[in-house]
């Protein structure tokens, strides 16, 4: 089964099951699911979280209750700008710069309330929440098909940002664990996948990207993120 197929499997599955959760459709998307705010306070439960003072999310709907919970738990979190189209392709979510959590931790109230920065201005990321379709308990991973989610990781290895001792970690629910999944070079291997009921250490062997694979980025691609500049030898 390709990748694309397994997409569609779980977003159907997603939609006729009722598992889904707004925004509808689930397709095309990282898509929302019942009891993730249970998966985000079973996340909150382990040591990854505990032991992470910074960390990176993305703004999909799903992991909403994780970036909420992050805050109010007192840690700092980066999202990145869409694409990252901007100049300074990072938005920084502080606890004592944030006054309403629940507005500043949507996508809309991210650009309003965060503060644009270059990866050079970041701390070490202690801790990845990555939007998922599937998983298995290998730490393999299927986004939504556009590789944002990579590429910002192998943006974030080229500045030192992360490193092999940073956590790769995602919210799903279990509808959404398949049995394999085939990895290219590129994908970013998950250490820990966390649903409402239940939280698996993949111990992944996975091997993480040691940076950006630029015979796989086209000239477009190049040209739309200023960031990828910087770091094109």
């Amino acid at each position: 089964m390709t990748k694309d197929d397994l997409r569609e499997r779980i977003w159907d599955h997603l939609e006729t099951e009722g598992i889904a959760r707004f925004p509808f459709p689930p397709h095309g998307r990282i898509p929302n699911f019942e009891n993730a705010r249970e998966a985000a306070d079973r996340l909150a439960d382990t040591e990854a979280w505990k032991q992470a003072d910074t960390l990176k999310c993305n703004p999909d709907a799903p992991q909403l209750p994780v970036r909420r919970r992050a805050l109010r738990d007192g840690k700092t979190v980066y999202m990145a700008v869409p694409r990252l189209r901007d100049e300074k392709p990072f938005l920084r979510l502080a606890p004592d710069e944030v006054d309403d959590i629940d507005d500043a931790t949507t996508v809309s109230g991210s650009s309003k309330h965060g503060v644009p920065v270059d990866p050079e201005e970041m701390p070490h990321i202690d801790l990845i929440i990555a939007g998922s379709v599937a998983v298995d308990e290998t730490g393999g991973r299927v986004g939504k098909g556009e590789g944002y989610s990579d590429l910002e990781f192998a943006v974030l290895r080229g500045f030192d940002r992360v490193d092999q001792s940073t956590t790769v970690a995602t919210t799903v629910h279990d509808c959404q664990l398949v049995d394999e999944i085939e990895t290219d070079r590129h994908d970013v291997p998950l250490d820990l996948i966390v649903t409402p009921t239940q939280t698996i250490d993949t111990e992944s062997s996975g091997r993480r990207p040691e940076g950006l694979y630029w015979e796989d980025l086209d000239s477009e691609t190049i040209e739309a993120i200023p960031v990828l500049g910087r770091l094109q030898p």
